[in-house]
């Protein structure tokens, strides 16, 4: 991004960011599920658990240091950043209070349950129904050949890359299926949140979770398609 389309430093980490995310909580478990059962889903659940802490962590580190330069590198101001943010972020605090209900041994009761079901399956529409409403803000125009790249890499590149890995670190068949299959979704809404927050190519963010979730239609098929 900086490089080759001469975008600024903070245009680039969005465009990372994008790159670095993966939608584990909307696609990568119904797929998974649909495709190998529900005890299929422990390998998913683990992965979810520590991965928009650490895409966060990662992508607002390396924003506060492109806004800083400079004016000096503040460690503590990056970390009390990536804390608030933490804390602001419905993901980070529903994986906080799940943690907090099993580790707690809480029972939910069956109404509750029954309508968070509803909302669950609500999710993915609603967040791309809202996407396509952000859409009309922008116009992909000048930025088609970034959304392309991500596309590219978030497909194509990222699941090659975990299939690699993946057979080198000699995964079990369950773990490696969930791997892959979070490997292999597109970016979530969480991409166009953080450019949101940042105020930084937000059509490009806009664009990229909408042609992604589109053609990952295709691409995750050709994954499945060739997973044990």
């Amino acid at each position: 991004a900086l490089f080759i389309f001469r975008r600024d430093p903070e245009d680039a980490v969005v465009i990372g960011f994008c790159c670095l995310f993966s939608n584990t909580l909307m696609l990568g478990i119904p797929i998974t599920e649909r495709a190998f059962g529900a005890d299929a889903l422990e390998a998913n659940f683990a992965i979810i658990a520590i991965h928009a802490p650490i895409c966060y962590s990662i992508g607002i580190a390396m924003m506060e240091a492109v806004r800083a330069r400079g004016s000096g590198f503040n460690p503590f101001k990056i970390a009390l950043q990536i804390g608030r943010q933490m804390a602001r972020n419905p993901l980070v605090i529903a994986l906080f209070l799940g943690f907090v209900v099993n580790l707690g041994d809480i029972p939910v009761p069956g109404p509750l349950m029954d309508a968070v079901d509803m909302m669950v399956a609500a999710s993915v529409p609603a967040a791309l129904f809202a996407v396509g409403g952000v859409l009309v803000q922008y116009k992909i125009e000048g930025d088609w050949r970034v959304v392309l790249v991500i596309c590219c890499i978030t497909l194509l590149v990222h699941p090659t890359l975990v299939w690699i890995f993946g057979r080198f670190a000699q995964l079990g068949t369950g773990q490696f299926r969930s791997a892959m299959i979070t490997a292999a979704v597109a970016p979530g809404i969480n991409t166009y949140v953080f450019a949101n927050i940042y105020d930084r190519a937000k059509r490009v963010a806009a664009s990229s979770v909408l042609m992604t979730t589109s053609l990952s239609l295709f691409t995750v098929w050709f994954w499945l398609s060739i997973l044990p």
